[in-house]
């Protein structure tokens, strides 16, 4: 399996998730937040390396995965966030049997409005780790 670079892993992430037809992929914040989007977004700590061999050994690079439905009511809201969880968790399966990406998956956030220039959005934010290279 070929590790992807830092410079791209975002990109390489985003087009694991496009797996499915249902959401919008951003590798990067969009201008504006929309329903049914998942974000790729640096966490803290963004990367970090495994050892002081910077040139051989490559980091592990964290982001969080925000995850936005359209408000509807509360059984509705907490249905379409939970089926978008499970649609991410099956796009990053399909890209691991595929070779494309390493993952390890973290918590997933408590689901919470999100007040953008859209409107409202329910959210829910997925931790994500990947090993990368430098180059």
């Amino acid at each position: 399996m070929t590790v992807p670079a830092v410079t791209t892993l975002r990109q390489t992430l985003a087009t694991a998730l496009t797996e499915n037809t249902t959401y919008q992929v951003f590798a990067f914040p969009p201008q504006t937040i929309m329903a049914n989007s998942v974000v790729v977004i640096p966490d803290d700590p963004y990367l970090e390396p495994s050892n002081d061999s910077w040139a051989t050994v490559g980091p592990t690079a964290n982001f969080k995965l925000l995850i936005t439905v359209p408000m509807f009511d509360n059984q509705g809201n907490l249905q379409g966030i939970e089926e978008a969880v499970v649609t991410m968790f099956n796009a990053l399966f399909t890209a691991t049997e595929n070779d494309t990406i390493s993952y390890n998956v973290g918590q997933v956030s408590q689901p919470q409005v999100l007040s953008v220039a859209s409107g409202d959005l329910l959210s829910c934010e997925m931790q994500i780790s990947l090993v990368t290279s430098w180059s």
